[in-house]
């Protein structure tokens, strides 16, 4: 297979899954183990930020507020609680980054991840069948989504969106504004980690080291890019009607099938 079409089929599921509540990395790091593929972190952190740059203008209300609504005491509070969420998450994770920790790469904590999961989804939204949910924003949910943020950083398959999506509804959240928040909350977070794993990567770069092939790294930004942007468009409409039960679901059959693979190969 040409390396430019393994690079935008990676594209294509990064941009699909980067804000879908089914794990970006883990379905990346399924991908790149079944084409055979060895992408470095640049590469990975980079389409990652394509993805996530590419949604920003898909909230312009509240970019509206941001901007030039920032001294109302509702926008100051808002943007309070995003700064606190991604503080806490930036800070935790510098300290493990500084202490070396490296996302496992094997497939079989990702099978378990997703398969938790999606379990926990179904569970959820069961339990919480009929009910509407709050519109507003409590200080437990601002420290869950941290948490769920951290979860997602250190077990690979989580979904960072799954996971703070998830605390948000058990802490009573409505499914839209729970969504909203999550991303809110991402954004700034995936681009300072993906920021400081560029710089790094750039910085101590080793001269006998193979050089990045920037063309291909450029082709899977843009593609994760695009895609993203219309699948995020999509899921913010679907939350308005629908429950996360079926990514549950196919969070559970697709972990089931990676455990299958491994068992039979």
């Amino acid at each position: 297979m040409p390396e430019w079409i393994s690079i935008v089929l990676l594209g294509l599921i990064e941009g699909v899954t980067e804000f879908l509540p089914v794990s970006s990395t883990g379905h990346l790091l399924v991908a790149e183990h079944w084409l055979g593929l060895k992408e470095s972190d640049l590469f990975n952190v980079v389409i990652q930020c394509g993805a996530v740059l590419a949604v920003i203008p898909l909230f312009p209300q509240r970019i509206n507020q941001f901007l030039f609504r920032w001294r109302e005491p509702a926008t100051q509070d808002y943007l309070l609680k995003i700064a606190v969420a991604f503080f806490i998450t930036g800070a935790v994770g510098f300290v493990l980054d500084k202490k070396g920790f490296k996302l496992p790469e094997t497939t079989l904590p990702i099978a378990i991840a997703l398969i938790t999961g999606g379990v926990l989804f179904v569970l959820i939204e069961r339990m919480l069948k009929g009910r509407s949910g709050s519109q507003q924003i409590t200080w437990p949910v601002v420290y869950a989504v941290a948490i769920g943020q951290l979860v997602a950083g250190v077990f690979p398959g989580t979904s960072r969106s799954g996971a703070t999506i998830l605390f948000s509804l058990l802490l009573g959240l409505s499914r839209p504004t729970a969504t909203e928040f999550s991303f809110l909350v991402g954004i700034p977070t995936m681009l300072a980690a993906g920021g400081w794993k560029i710089f790094k990567a750039l910085r101590h770069h080793a001269p006998d080291a193979p050089a990045e092939n920037w063309s291909m790294v450029i082709l899977g930004a843009v593609t994760a890019a695009i895609v993203s942007f219309f699948v995020v468009k999509w899921l913010l409409r679907f939350v308005q009607t629908h429950t996360f039960v079926a990514f549950g679901w196919y969070r559970i059959a697709l972990g089931v099938s990676i455990l299958i693979f491994l068992r039979t190969h």
